[in-house]
């Protein structure tokens, strides 16, 4: 029978067994070197329901984001497979969204609805996600056992964006388009990356894959990139406004991750563009349903007493 090990964490206030806490960092980092994504969508819920505050949850979940994040690209940059200058945009927009996300957070957290923010937001955002992917993956892989040659839309081509202002070029992405929609749907997914915790690859990835037109093969390494530098400055952000980030928590998830995070991007070269994309989105449909589950589930304590502070 295995014995666990606990360790105490100061900040999140509980103690939690190290090896669970590490095995948990390796499993969410293998898939965010797999599919190009944070990884957060799937660890914040995974800490929620072992019981650390969805507070500290979603605060600590950069330092580990941005390891798996740093160990994936790197393996991708040695490939070649990062569009710099693309990845330049999105850090931008990712930037000015995840300052207003911080602002947002702590906004909730100060009347007292930031539990029921998190939760909901988690249910419509991945569920909306994880159903739009998943249906068209597997409209593509049925095709592909048919033998039908899927019709695709050349990268950047006919789109309603083309007649936006400030074009910019990205040879390695094969796009020539404006980088308005690019840098909103950065800070978009850097306000929702400050508000729940996530590094937002699972949005940014369809996103680049379906709306631009960008190759998979370029959209995981670039999007690993750009998580990186978000996830860094959404630390800070959430350390110096609201000290929410515990850092012994953030250690764990850090060792397992970057481990994961290896194993996952030699993985993930070798799965199928159809296939790749179906797993993603049973992946954001599994941890959506389990939202939804505890969001109807009756509560323990149909009543509670608790102090709250007064917004003036």
């Amino acid at each position: 029978m295995r014995r666990s090990v606990e360790i105490y964490l100061p900040i999140a206030e509980m103690p939690v067994d190290m090896f669970l806490i590490l095995g948990m960092g390796v499993a969410v980092g293998f898939i965010s070197g797999m599919f190009g994504i944070g990884g957060g969508f799937l660890l914040t819920p995974l800490l929620i329901f072992v019981g650390v505050p969805p507070a500290v949850a979603v605060a600590t979940q950069g330092p580990q984001i941005a390891a798996s994040s740093l160990t994936g690209a790197l393996s991708y940059w040695r490939r070649k497979a990062i569009d710099f200058r693309l990845a330049a945009i999105l850090l931008a927009g990712g930037l000015v969204g995840t300052a207003l996300g911080v602002a947002f957070f702590n906004r909730m957290q100060k009347l007292g609805q930031l539990e029921t923010v998190i939760a909901v937001s988690y249910v419509l955002l991945l569920g909306l996600v994880g159903l739009l992917v998943s249906f068209e993956s597997a409209k593509a892989a049925l095709a592909a056992r048919k033998g039908a040659t899927p019709r695709r839309k050349a990268a950047g081509g006919h789109h309603w964006y083309e007649g936006l202002p400030l074009k910019m070029r990205f040879h390695r992405s094969g796009l020539y388009v404006s980088v308005i929609p690019l840098f909103g749907v950065a800070a978009l997914i850097g306000f929702a990356g400050a508000v729940l915790g996530i590094g937002g690859g699972f949005i940014l990835v369809p996103a680049l894959i379906y709306i631009f037109r960008v190759q998979p093969n370029v959209v995981v390494g670039t999007s690993l990139f750009q998580i990186l530098f978000t996830m860094i400055a959404a630390t800070i952000f959430h350390a110096a406004t609201n000290q929410s980030v515990d850092m012994f928590l953030a250690l764990l998830l850090m060792v397992g991750g970057t481990f994961g995070a290896q194993f996952g991007a030699r993985a993930g070269a070798n799965l199928r563009g159809e296939y790749f994309r179906l797993l993603l989105g049973v992946l954001i449909l599994v941890v959506a349903g389990r939202f939804a589950a505890d969001l109807l589930s009756p509560p323990r304590e149909p009543f509670s007493v608790t102090r709250t502070e007064t917004v003036r």
